[in-house]
């Protein structure tokens, strides 16, 4: 009985999204390491691809800290960073000409929604995926960009 009532609160943590310290961070967010963008199994609306972008999420407890690092179509150097958690409260992010706060919802522990504002509008919502061998994230951008033309774009990353 004592098994059974462990198992059921267990049951009810994770399905409240509630996060669970014991679990490593791998466990808890498999989104956590470094990511390479495969440009060619990517599509960008409006283009053009960037010539190289890697991800890194670290975990640390409840903190999700973010990076961007790379090479726009024109050859100059970008970086993005944020450190947010999945709470649903924007937190600031640096390096962006398209928004300036993130909030991160975690659907699953494979999914995660992030919404993208700028001075305060929603600009763009990003859908993140992994897939269940851990090998690939996708993420799917829809909004509208620092020029107010339309973003479709679906980036896929190869873990590193």
């Amino acid at each position: 009985m004592k098994t059974c009532v462990h198992a059921l609160a267990f049951g009810a943590v994770l399905a409240l999204g509630v996060p669970i310290m014991s679990l490593s961070a791998q466990a808890a967010d498999p989104a956590a390491g470094t990511w390479e963008l495969n440009v060619a199994k990517s599509t960008f609306s409006p283009g053009p691809a960037p010539k190289s972008l890697t991800r890194t999420f670290e975990v640390n407890g409840t903190d999700v800290k973010y990076s961007a690092k790379g090479v726009d179509a024109a050859g100059k150097p970008t970086l993005m960073e944020y450190t947010a958690k999945y709470d649903g409260k924007d937190y600031p992010v640096a390096g962006s000409p398209d928004f300036d706060t993130i909030s991160l919802k975690q659907v699953d522990p494979a999914t995660s929604v992030a919404t993208l504002k700028k001075s305060g509008k929603l600009v763009q919502t990003t859908t993140r995926v992994v897939s269940k061998d851990g090998k690939t994230l996708t993420l799917t951008v829809k909004g509208k960009n620092a020029k107010g033309q339309a973003v479709n774009n679906v980036m896929v990353f190869d873990k590193q």
